[in-house]
């Protein structure tokens, strides 16, 4: 068989044995593994396979992943979470929509503390959604800003997708984390400015929250310490050039960690929270890893019959304007969004994707801050989108065909946001070329 036949085959294999309920990573280690014996041998793979698990694994970097995630772990068993809603409730709760507002700025703000959109729906859901439903809020309205608004939990750093990204790119960690400060602030905006349009319609009226005085509204942001030293930890120390992203994530994890310990809620479960805090980050890294191994041995098949190559330069000498080229390579993960989870999406797309866009001359951590808001929208899309299901298990009242509708309204939102980081890159790229000792 010829290289593309090859190709095609290995491919068509990852679709069978997903339709089939095979995990993404055994899709991808299996059609990378037909991929290599059909195009060398068996003894060329078992070779290779001998080392490939160590050699793909043992990176330094990659012990960014359990740390960030045992802050998120940490700062959640901490009570952050209740303490910023409460606090943004005072500022915004009396605005038309100010319940759901105050639920987005949450997210935002709990997401500079974890790097995974599921622990940010989780933890603001539980908190926000009875309160909305208490208040009259539309059930639509209510979960899909929090569906939406976790999904910042992957664009404001600290970030484990954007770890993820420069992992499989080999592009700056900290540069990575950095570009995303901006483009989340941004998605935060739009999501309060989309809000306050939602709410002017007479159907999704809610009662509104008595204004609190103004004293009461600055002793609330006592409440929000945590959340600024920890991201004056991990952003600040990268940003200046004190830590690296790595040594950034265990210090944020301890502080994150004194945290808990001196939390009033925690005292006397203190051992149960680290339990469930170790083996959050356990399963979830260990998740992580193999979708990366499954996706390396399909990268590896890829890259021995050389096909993203091709690809790349075969664009590259076309007449296709190069912005077109990226963005329907972005409109690629529409799709792929409704059916994968985002690091799944990631190595499938990047081995073919990544060397186009360095080809073509683009700032590959401006695509990857793109590829990830394209990742975000597939967490609120049907029929996977993993946190419209997070917030159905927190909200049973309220059908998830009503979450999914609530959701689209954010959907249009992202959509909006992204076109506006692609067409203005600066606000990516501004932060990381500012950064201090690159």
């Amino acid at each position: 068989m010829d290289d593309i036949t090859v190709t095609l085959v290995a491919t068509g294999l990852i679709f069978v044995l997903l339709l089939l309920g095979a995990p993404v990573f055994a899709a991808l280690a299996l059609a990378g593994i037909t991929g290599l014996i059909l195009v060398e041998d068996t003894a060329f793979v078992l070779n290779r396979l001998k080392s490939y698990s160590y050699a793909q694994s043992a990176s330094y970097l990659l012990t960014v992943i359990p740390l960030f995630i045992l802050m998120g772990a940490f700062a959640h068993h901490a009570g952050v979470g209740r303490r910023l809603f409460d606090m943004a409730r005072k500022w915004v709760g009396h605005m038309p929509g100010g319940l759901a507002i105050a639920s987005v700025l949450t997210c935002a703000g709990f997401a500079a503390t974890s790097g995974s959109s599921v622990a940010t729906a989780a933890t603001v859901g539980a908190v926000a959604i009875p309160e909305m439903k208490r208040t009259g809020y539309d059930p639509r309205l209510s979960a899909g800003a929090v569906a939406a608004g976790g999904v910042l939990g992957v664009l404001i750093p600290p970030s484990v997708l954007l770890i993820f990204y420069a992992a499989l790119t080999e592009v700056s960690a900290g540069k990575m984390l950095v570009a995303g400060v901006l483009p989340g602030l941004l998605s935060t905006l739009v999501f309060i400015l989309g809000i306050r349009v939602i709410s002017a319609s007479p159907r999704m009226a809610a009662s509104v929250l008595p204004k609190s005085p103004w004293r009461e509204r600055i002793g609330s942001i006592r409440n929000g310490w945590q959340v600024l030293v920890l991201f004056a930890i991990v952003l600040g120390g990268i940003y200046l050039g004190f830590v690296t992203a790595t040594e950034a994530a265990a210090v944020g994890a301890f502080a994150a960690f004194v945290m808990l310990l001196c939390a009033r809620q925690a005292r006397g479960q203190l051992r149960g929270k680290l339990v469930e805090s170790l083996r959050s980050a356990v399963t979830t890294t260990v998740m992580i890893l193999f979708t990366m191994l499954g996706a390396g041995l399909f990268s590896l098949f890829l890259s021995l019959v050389q096909i993203p190559q091709q690809i790349a330069q075969g664009i590259v000498s076309s007449d296709i304007p190069p912005l077109l080229v990226v963005g329907l390579m972005l409109l690629a993960y529409f799709p792929l969004g409704m059916f994968l989870d985002a690091f799944s999406m990631l190595v499938i797309t990047l081995p073919i994707m990544f060397p186009t866009v360095v080809s073509l001359g683009f700032d590959p951590i401006w695509f990857g801050i793109l590829a990830v808001k394209m990742c975000e929208i597939g967490l609120i899309t049907p029929p996977v989108g993993l946190n419209v299901f997070v917030i159905a298990g927190i909200d049973r009242q309220t059908p998830l065909t009503h979450i999914f509708q609530g959701a689209w309204w954010f959907v249009i939102m992202e959509v909006v946001t992204t076109l506006i980081l692609f067409f203005f890159p600066v606000i990516v790229t501004i932060l990381p070329e500012m950064m201090l000792g690159k």
